[in-house]
C-alpha cells in the first residue's frame, strides 16, 4: 500500500544534497523515501525540486531503493495525475520515468498517465512562485521511457503524443518542451516490432487537423505540433541516442516517417519542403 505522508520532516535534506546524497543515516529508508515524496507535492520549488527530486531520481539511478520500494512509490505517484496541484501532477511522471528506467514497471500506471497527459490544461514550462513545471516536458520524458518498454505498445504513445499535441491550449510550448517530446516520439519510433503503417498512421490526425485551419489562424496547438514533428524529422533524418548508447540509433521506418511528416508539414506551409 503507498505510504500516508503525514511525516513531520525531521532530515536537513539541503545538507544531504550538498554531501553528494548520501542515505543518512538513523531512519529507516522507506520513512526516508515516504518523507520524500511527500515533498515532491511542495509549492517551493527548492523543496520540490533541488531537494525531494534530486534525492529520489539519484537514489533511484545508484540502486538504493529496493524493488518493493520502487513499486510503492510508483503507486503512490499515479494518483497524483489527478491531484489539485499542478506541481504535484507535473512531477509524478519524473519519478515514474526513474523508476521504469531502474527496470520496475507496472501496467496499471499507464491508463492514468495517458488521461492526465494529454487532458492537462496548464502548460506553464515555469511560475515565479512554483518555479519549473513542465508538464508536457516531463510527460514526455515517461511517455519516451513507455514508449522503449517491451511490455508497452509503441502506436500507443505514439498516439498519445499526437494527441497532447493536438489538444487545444493557449500556450505555445518554450523552454525546449517541444524538443522533449520531438525526441520521446523518435525514441518510440525506434522500435523494431512498428510496422510501416504503425509507423505513420498515428500521424494522419495531424494532417486531419491541419487541414481544416481553425478560422482564427494558426493556433497555440498548430504551432506546438509542427515545431515538435520538426523535430521528429530531424531526428529521423541523423538518427538519436537513445538511453545510454554511445552510438546513433536509426529508426527502421525512417523514410516512410520523413515522407508522411513531409505530408504533415505541407498542410501549412507548402513552402517548407
Amino acid at each position: 500500500m503507498p505510504w500516508a505522508f503525514s511525516l513531520r520532516r525531521m532530515t536537513d535534506w539541503a545538507q544531504v544534497r550538498e554531501t553528494g546524497f548520501a542515505v543518512p543515516e538513523g531512519r529507516p529508508l522507506g520513512e526516508l523515501v515516504a518523507e520524500l515524496a511527500g515533498m515532491l507535492r511542495s509549492p517551493d520549488p527548492v523543496v520540490r525540486d533541488r531537494q525531494a527530486y534530486s534525492t529520489l531520481a539519484t537514489w533511484i539511478g545508484r540502486g538504493v531503493l529496493p524493488e518493493q520500494e520502487l513499486r510503492e512509490l510508483g503507486d503512490t505517484m499515479v494518483p497524483r495525475f489527478a491531484d489539485t496541484e499542478l506541481q504535484a501532477r507535473t512531477f509524478a511522471p519524473l519519478i515514474l520515468d526513474a523508476i521504469v528506467t531502474a527496470g520496475v514497471f507496472e501496467p496499471s500506471w499507464v491508463p492514468p498517465f495517458e488521461r492526465w497527459y494529454v487532458a492537462e490544461d496548464d502548460l506553464r514550462g515555469y511560475d515565479e512562485k512554483l518555479g519549473w513545471l513542465h508538464a508536457v516536458a516531463h510527460g514526455a520524458d515517461l511517455l519516451g521511457t513507455l514508449g522503449l518498454h517491451p511490455a508497452v505498445e509503441p502506436v500507443q504513445m505514439l498516439r498519445l503524443g499526437i494527441g497532447r499535441l493536438l489538444t487545444p491550449t493557449p500556450y505555445v510550448l518554450r523552454d525546449m518542451e517541444d524538443d522533449r517530446l520531438g525526441y520521446a516520439l523518435a525514441a518510440t519510433l525506434t522500435r523494431e516490432d512498428l510496422t510501416g503503417t504503425d509507423a505513420t498512421d498515428w500521424l494522419d490526425p495531424a494532417i486531419r487537423a491541419l487541414s481544416d485551419p481553425p478560422a482564427e489562424g494558426i493556433t497555440p496547438e498548430v504551432t506546438n505540433t509542427i515545431r515538435t514533428l520538426r523535430v521528429v524529422y530531424v531526428l529521423a533524418e541523423h538518427g538519436l541516442r537513445v538511453g545510454d548508447a554511445k552510438k546513433l540509433t536509426r529508426i527502421p521506418q525512417r523514410e516512410q516517417v520523413k515522407t508522411k511528416l513531409a505530408e504533415v508539414f505541407r498542410t501549412v506551409t507548402p513552402y517548407y519542403l
